[in-house]
């Protein structure tokens, strides 16, 4: 029997008395693993060899699992900082704890996220306070990793599942292969093999020499595995952002752009929200200090933004009664949401006048100084929209929404009415998430006010909305927890696996 010399190799360095790892009959017949695994599966679809696996699954310590080792967890050190200071009776500055936990930079927005998912405590107006019950003592996470770190395999899973979450872990599994002789093949082997020359790749000597035309060449096992290849793919937030912006052009919508960083007068002035509304301090957006200023505000708008503020719209307006000045409208924030985007187009500022009936839509990034939990996100991408038309009612908008997110499969919806500064009537959005089956909030939306529509010189009704796409995404693919899809808490294995939703 004349079989390639890496069969013949294999064959040799297999025994039939017990299963032989492949990566050992490798290295007895000086092949490479590859090379040994493609002759080892030609050699079992001969019945000259048969061949099982075993799959192990190894877990390592990133490098930032071994800080945690040593440094102890962010949220703990959180803790065991704010229980010494006294955090059990009373709240203490998150300056002072931040400090004595040494916690800075990506490590403190870590140690607020678990923090709180724990249970340790909660985080409020910039103070902390601590659950005098909770134990860092039994955290089953910290328990697993300094385990791990010690080599033992044996700990607790649902704590292994979220170390690998936060990256602190990576686990592997690995598939290990046997080999061992059929009858045949010691029969083949006491009968006398022979080695076959064969050419396993054509070269350019072989074609330019014509030597191709007396080779034999080996066969090639398309049916052998190959490695694993994790290719790239687009994301499931843009391709769900992608998705929403396809659907809204097909209802007649057209995109808005703008500055990400933006006039307080454009973010919050415009929207008649007063100037020293708590929405509008530090605790729930980003200031910049450098440039502390916007140029370019219209004078005419400014003035009559102003006039709103002060005095209200029309006969029976009042205004707030609360001091308005040029100087906070021009100081520059993140925006807190791209309704400032609308403000500039509606206010014909972004690209010039516009007359009903107009639709427009935006899905960008938004900046909050909000706590971090399963739904909240220090930014996020909002779904603006509004329409202009004549004589527009609640029915107009609670139709829009129903055909828009009957695009995505969400049939039940739900609207609570909600007061906002800028809109009257107000309403919030709600959908049923798939898993859990709690009601969780979609969006907030209603029609402009005159205090908002008047100063912009818009004579039309418009109403408009800000919907949350990660929300969308949960009652979609029934994700409980939006930092599994974007973030340091990003689950990749998930990212990689979910299906497009179509």
């Amino acid at each position: 029997m004349k079989l390639p010399r890496a069969q013949v190799a294999v064959l040799e360095a297999a025994t039939a008395d017990e299963d032989r790892s492949l990566t050992a009959v490798a290295e007895a017949a000086d092949l490479k693993p590859e090379a040994a695994t493609r002759a080892a599966f030609e050699l079992a679809d001969e019945g000259l060899l048969s061949v099982t696996e075993e799959t192990a699954e190894s877990v390592t310590l990133t490098e930032e699992g071994h800080e945690y080792v040593d440094a102890g967890l962010p949220e703990v050190r959180l803790f065991e900082a704010a229980r010494d200071a006294g955090a059990e009776t009373d709240p203490v500055s998150m300056g002072e704890v931040l400090g004595a936990a040494d916690l800075d930079g990506e490590a403190v927005d870590i140690a607020l996220a678990n923090f709180a998912r724990k249970g340790y405590g909660a985080v409020d107006s910039g103070a902390v306070s601590v659950d005098p019950d909770a134990d860092p003592a039994d955290d089953a996470e910290a328990a697993a990793l300094a385990a791990l770190a010690e080599g033992e395999t044996d700990v607790d899973p649902d704590a292994l599942d979220q170390l690998e979450r936060r990256g602190l872990v990576a686990i592997e599994e690995t598939t290990a292969r046997f080999v061992r002789l059929t009858d045949d093949a010691v029969t083949e082997l006491m009968m006398g093999v022979e080695t076959a020359e064969t050419v396993g790749a054509v070269t350019p000597d072989l074609l330019t020499s014509g030597e191709w035309r007396d080779v034999e060449f080996a066969e090639y096992n398309v049916a052998a595995d190959a490695e694993p290849y994790q290719g790239g793919r687009e994301h499931i937030l843009r391709q769900t952002a992608n998705r929403v912006k396809d659907v809204l052009v097909g209802m007649g919508f057209e995109e808005m752009e703008g500055p990400h960083v933006d006039a307080q007068f454009w973010i919050n002035d415009c929207l008649f929200m007063p100037q020293d509304h708590p929405a509008r301090t530090h605790w729930d957006q980003f200031d910049l200090e450098t440039p502390d200023e916007i140029g370019d505000l219209p004078d005419d708008l400014v003035e009559r933004v102003k006039s709103a503020h002060l005095e209200g719209v029309g006969e029976d307006g009042e205004g707030y009664h609360s001091p308005w000045t040029e100087e906070v409208a021009r100081s520059l924030d993140l925006r807190g949401h791209t309704t400032s985007l609308s403000m500039r187009y509606l206010s014909g500022h972004q690209i010039g006048d516009l007359e009903p009936p107009k639709r427009f839509f935006s899905v960008e990034k938004v900046y909050r100084n909000d706590t971090l939990d399963p739904t909240h996100l220090l930014e996020f991408f909002q779904i603006e929209g509004w329409v202009m038309a004549e004589d527009l009612s609640a029915r107009d908008l609670m139709g829009t929404f129903t055909e828009f997110y009957e695009q995505f499969g969400i049939t039940d919806l739900e609207f609570k009415p909600h007061y906002n500064p800028y809109t009257e009537p107000s309403f919030e959005l709600f959908g049923t998430h798939p898993e859990t089956g709690e009601v969780v909030e979609v969006g907030n939306s209603g029609i402009f006010r005159d205090e908002v529509l008047r100063p912009l010189g818009v004579d039309a009704d418009v109403m408009a909305w800000g919907l949350s796409l990660e929300r969308l995404l949960m009652l979609m693919y029934g994700f409980e927890d939006i930092r599994d899809v974007h973030g340091t808490l990003c689950d990749l294995d998930l990212l990689r696996s979910v299906e497009a939703v179509h």
